[in-house]
């Protein structure tokens, strides 16, 4: 079997509200194998998009330790964070999140860009990208002259742009309809099976039934951890 890419210890996170502290995570620790397709359900205030934020080095935990590639990301310096992210994190956003500005190829050129790839690879690489998400005619579009699932496609290319080791994906089918979203999980689904290690965090069983494993959250800790037999 082989290492875990993703393992997460004791992941603890209290916030005070004025005097009253309130523990959004509470001693949380699961493993991640390459590959894996997983996602983490719970009702709101569970503790999911912050262990995601964890995870993707958008917050510091309070207790506990996340390990990324055998990593310890949550040790890393707060300069060091911005690199990390870049080098071994991919995002995806239930509100896509791209540049209005810029063309579908420019989206993930911009983000290779800042990792210091070569600009004749940049291009080479988006518009492979773009041709695996079925929109090697739309590289030269920008995200108003796209539907919303044709922009989710975009920003999945982008997650992937810099050979991330998992991508984080927040909500990723919330704001398309559900052929697209049954589309958008194929995507995830192939993606896996390639070894790209996904973590999708949603409200939507169809969603969460499709993915290999369930992770259920309630009050701040793993309530369950489940295996879906595909």
């Amino acid at each position: 079997m082989s290492e875990p890419v993703l393992r997460v210890r004791g992941l603890s996170k209290t916030y005070m509200q004025g005097k009253i502290p309130v523990h959004a995570l509470t001693d949380v620790s699961f493993d991640v194998r390459k590959g894996e397709l997983l996602s983490i359900v719970g009702p709101s205030g569970s503790g999911k998009s912050t262990l995601l934020s964890m995870i993707g080095l958008l917050d510091k935990p309070t207790g506990g330790s996340v390990f990324i590639d055998d990593t310890e990301v949550t040790e890393a310096k707060e300069s060091d964070a911005p690199r990390l992210r870049r080098e071994k994190i991919g995002f995806v956003f239930q509100h896509f999140n791209l540049i209005p500005t810029l063309s579908a190829l420019e989206n993930i050129d911009i983000a290779m860009r800042f990792a210091r790839v070569p600009k004749n690879r940049r291009r080479e690489r988006a518009i492979e990208l773009l041709a695996q998400m079925g929109l090697a005619e739309r590289i030269n579009h920008r995200p108003s002259e796209l539907s919303g699932g044709e922009q989710q496609r975009v920003a999945i290319a982008r997650a992937l742009a810099n050979h991330p080791a998992i991508i984080l994906a927040d909500e990723p089918t919330g704001e398309v309809d559900t052929k697209t979203r049954d589309m958008i999980v194929g995507i995830l689904k192939e993606l896996s099976e390639r070894g790209q290690t996904i973590l999708v965090v949603t409200h939507d069983t169809a969603v969460s039934q499709q993915t290999g494993r369930i992770i259920t959250m309630r009050d701040g800790r793993i309530e369950s951890d489940e295996q879906i037999m595909g």
